[in-house]
């Protein structure tokens, strides 16, 4: 499965021990089983949010996955996946988001467009009128 590929090259480590207050940044893959508060960020990093994390920290990497619990605001460059038993109180901006069958998120998200995506003009769509509709379609 694609988590166990990302799982496989983890860089840096947070042990359900550690607690973090104030700013982490980093680079590759980190996993966090811990606890932070503040803010974390990457420039194009992953980030992998164990189990049995407790996370109140504002977000801002390439890609995340949530399997702990994350309060605050994700911002990811490419894409959100929040897996059972992940929860996910807050905002989340991202590319892809997919919250899977026993994850939670309580708040509100938007979906990032690509620039060359907004500069292309829309395809004009016929809609007909609701009297045109046949009864039996």
């Amino acid at each position: 499965m694609n988590k166990e590929r990302k799982m496989a090259s983890i860089s840096t480590f947070l042990g359900t021990d550690a607690y973090i207050e104030g700013t982490l940044e980093f680079h590759g893959t980190i996993r966090l089983d811990g606890r932070v508060k503040g803010k974390i960020s990457s420039d194009g990093g992953t980030l992998i949010i164990g189990e049995k994390a407790v996370i109140q920290a504002d977000i801002r990497v390439n890609s995340v996955i949530v399997m702990g619990q994350v309060s605050g605001t994700i911002d990811a460059k490419e894409r959100v996946e929040v897996c059972a038993p992940g929860r996910v109180n807050g905002d989340i901006n991202a590319g892809v988001i997919s919250i899977e069958p026993g994850g939670v998120f309580n708040g509100n998200c938007s979906m990032k467009t690509k620039a060359a995506a907004l500069n292309k003009p829309a395809i004009p769509v016929k809609i007909p009128s609701v009297s045109k509709l046949s009864k039996d379609a």
